[in-house]
C-alpha cells in the first residue's frame, strides 16, 4: 500500500522525483496517493469526487481509477494510462482532462481535481464573466513568477459538460488563449491545477483554496 509520509516540517518525503525526467509506476502511484489523501483530509472531494495524477514520462500517466474513494485512496486505485493512446477500461469520465492537459503543456508533472467548497460556490458566481481575478493577496507569491501581493491572477471558468472530450477541448482553447495559467474552474464543478511534481500541486492546491476561501469571504462582506 503506498501512503503520503510528511517530515517534521510537513513537507512530503520522497516525493521530490521529476516526473518531467521519467519516474517509476510506483513512485507516481505514491504521488497521486498523497494528493489524494491530503485532499481528502480537507474534505475537499467529497462522494468519491475529485481526481489525481501524475506524468510517468511523455507517454503514460498514473490516473486515479473511476470510483476510487480518493480520501483512503492506495495504489490499487491508480491506473497507468498512455497521455495519447486509448482508452484505460478503469479510467474515470474526466480523465480527457487530464490527459489532454498532459499533451498541451510537456512541463506539467502533476494534476489535481479537487471539488472545494470556495472554488465551487465562485465558479458559478463569476461564470458569466468567463473569468475570476485574485489580487493583493500575500499568498499569491505561493506560485511561480509571483514575488509580490502586489500581482494578480487570473483563473478561466469553463461552462460545465458532461461530455469530457468536448470540454477538455474547451479548457485548452481558453488556456492558450492568455496565461500563463496554474489552474482553471468548471462552473458548478470545482478547480483543476496542476505544477512541476506532486509536491508543487499540493501546495497550489492549499494557496487555492485559501485564496478562494479568502476571495469569496470578502465579496461577501462587500
Amino acid at each position: 500500500m503506498v501512503a503520503a509520509e510528511f517530515d517534521q516540517e510537513g513537507e512530503l518525503v520522497g516525493m521530490d522525483g521529476n516526473p518531467l525526467q521519467g519516474v517509476s509506476f510506483g513512485e507516481a502511484a505514491k504521488g497521486v496517493v498523497a494528493m489524494a489523501r491530503f485532499a481528502g483530509a480537507r474534505g475537499w472531494v467529497p462522494a468519491t469526487s475529485g481526481n489525481f495524477s501524475v506524468r510517468l514520462d511523455e507517454e503514460r500517466a498514473a490516473l486515479t481509477a473511476t470510483g476510487a474513494n480518493k480520501a483512503e485512496l492506495d495504489e490499487t486505485g491508480v491506473i497507468e494510462a498512455e497521455i495519447a493512446g486509448p482508452k484505460h477500461p478503469r479510467a474515470s469520465a474526466e480523465a480527457p482532462l487530464h490527459l489532454m492537459r498532459y499533451r498541451a503543456a510537456p512541463d506539467i508533472g502533476a494534476i489535481a481535481h479537487v471539488h472545494g467548497l470556495a472554488a465551487t460556490v465562485l465558479s458559478r458566481r463569476h461564470e458569466t464573466a468567463g473569468h475570476i481575478r485574485l489580487e493583493g493577496w500575500e499568498l499569491l507569491k505561493a506560485f511561480p513568477g509571483i514575488d509580490t501581493h502586489e500581482a494578480h491572477l487570473d483563473i478561466p471558468i469553463v461552462p460545465n459538460d458532461q461530455d469530457t472530450d468536448r470540454l477538455a477541448a474547451l479548457v485548452e482553447e481558453r488556456l492558450t488563449a492568455g496565461g500563463p495559467f496554474h489552474g482553471y474552474l468548471i462552473a458548478g464543478h470545482g478547480l483543476y491545477v496542476w505544477g512541476r511534481t506532486a509536491a508543487e500541486t499540493i501546495r497550489h492546491m492549499e494557496a487555492f483554496d485559501f485564496l478562494l476561501t479568502a476571495q469569496m469571504h470578502e465579496e461577501g462582506a462587500r
